[in-house]
């Protein structure tokens, strides 16, 4: 007898490159049955008129800072919410605490809402030996950051990440002695570029200098927030063309036309409206004491002087833009999802549903599979993590159920709102949402690169 078996639902068949209708069966935390008949189960559940897809992986967002929200998860109930299933954190050159104290939180809580996968974040450990963002760091200065580096890469990190742009002084130089500490090719690197805008060609072409150096995978990050500023024709061609070389190069990118980051950050530097071609009122701050407030000069200021973690929504970005990095044949989906105490961009909540609700159902921009295909097989294979993302027999059984007439993002700007659509995730076979609310939020785990 099976555990649960998954009636009358469509599910993405990446081999045939199609959706089909069959039955699934669960046993044991796996797919045992895909076929069109309907052995006996402990549960049934009919999924008529629904998609039973892969559970999404998000290959790019932000874990929680057990620090700041007191060892509560809540970027990763967000994640569960629109039916994330594998999270990839520690992007951005930002590790939010040391791998083995999120590894200790994880064990203690008995799990978390989503299985979590690790990158050590670079310029965490610039900021952990004093090093401003100013800084240079000489090749003596670098050695205790590699040695932070190594123990986070001991502790299962998959690979490193880094922040390009928020360090400013980071050079081509130390990212590659960095990331020198292993040469094991089923790494993976990830950058966040050094400039968008009118520097982005030389910012993307930075990352494919890079890429082309190094044995290990490479990863742009949100290429939405780099390019989509009037340069994103020509960066995806550069990508394109990299890539025809250097198949371990790729992209993830999100679907909003706005970034958010902290507003003490580099990235808000003199020089950064006149390169957006934008004002301070295109610039939302989101928490206390300027919570949903639009920036004047003078509140810009104050928050970059007084407030500088205060996390920041700039609507700078070119929807058309952002259309063709999420529709591109290449490239996938991801969150970049951050928060500060459960304050941030939508994003956090709704990247997902967005992208199948919007450019799948709306506007056609996408089709079905080519989305799902970009939410689960290609960051699982870019992960190396063969039972995952993809509905065959054997794989694991993370699955999200979602309702393709239905399915949208619910968050706003000025509320995270949890989205429309999705009815069920399971991970490992075992229910974690029911009907958009969690009824488990403990069936993830950490996930060590030691363990794939």
């Amino acid at each position: 007898m099976y555990d649960l078996i998954i009636v009358n639902g469509i599910y993405p068949d990446f081999a045939a490159g199609e959706m089909v209708k069959k039955n699934i069966g669960v046993s044991g935390g796996k797919i045992a049955y895909i076929g069109d008949e309907q052995p006996e189960a402990s549960r049934v559940i009919d999924a008529e008129g629904k998609v039973v897809s892969p559970g999404f992986i998000d290959i790019h967002m932000h874990e929680e800072n057990f620090g700041v929200d007191g060892e509560e998860y809540i970027i990763s109930n967000m994640m569960l919410e629109m039916g994330v299933t594998t999270a990839v954190g520690g992007n951005c050159g930002n590790s939010r605490q040391p791998l083995k104290e999120f590894k200790r939180v994880l064990k203690e809580k008995g799990g978390a809402p989503v299985n979590y996968i690790m990158l050590a974040g670079y310029n965490s450990c610039r900021v952990r030996h004093g090093y401003g963002k100013y800084d240079t760091v000489s090749p003596q200065q670098q050695i205790p950051l590699l040695e932070d580096l190594k123990a986070d890469m001991a502790e299962g990190a998959y690979g490193i990440s880094f922040g390009i742009e928020y360090d400013p002084a980071i050079t081509f130089e130390e990212m590659i002695n960095a990331i020198k500490i292993s040469d094991d090719p089923h790494h993976i690197v990830t950058a966040h570029y050094r400039d968008d805008s009118k520097g982005s060609i030389d910012a993307v072409n930075e990352m494919i200098r890079i890429s082309e150096s190094i044995p290990q995978k490479f990863q742009i990050s949100h290429l939405s927030s780099c390019s989509a500023m009037g340069t994103m024709d020509v960066c995806l061609k550069l990508i394109d063309e990299a890539m025809e070389r250097n198949p371990k190069l790729d992209y993830d990118t999100y679907p909003y036309a706005a970034f958010s980051t902290r507003i003490g950050s580099a990235v808000f530097d003199d020089g950064c409206f006149e390169s957006w071609g934008k004002t301070y009122e295109d610039i939302l701050l989101t928490s206390e004491p300027y919570r949903n407030v639009r920036c004047t000069k003078e509140i810009f200021e104050d928050a970059r002087a007084n407030y500088p973690t205060m996390l920041a929504v700039a609507f700078v970005m070119n929807e058309d833009e952002i259309r063709d990095a999420v529709v591109h044949h290449n490239g996938m989906v991801a969150s970049d999802a951050l928060l500060n105490g459960g304050k941030g961009h939508p994003r956090a909540a709704g990247t997902f549903p967005r992208v199948l609700g919007k450019y799948v159902r709306e506007e056609k921009a996408l089709s079905l599979i080519d989305a799902l295909s970009k939410m689960t097989i290609r960051p699982a294979d870019r992960l190396e993590l063969s039972a995952k993302g993809r509905i065959e027999i054997g794989c694991d059984a993370d699955i999200t159920i979602f309702d393709p007439e239905t399915i949208i993002d619910g968050a706003t700007f000025s509320e995270l709102k949890k989205p429309e659509g999705i009815e069920y995730v399971f991970i490992g076979g075992q229910e974690a949402l029911r009907d958009g609310n969690i009824v488990n939020g403990r069936l993830g785990r950490f996930m060590s690169y030691f363990d794939r």
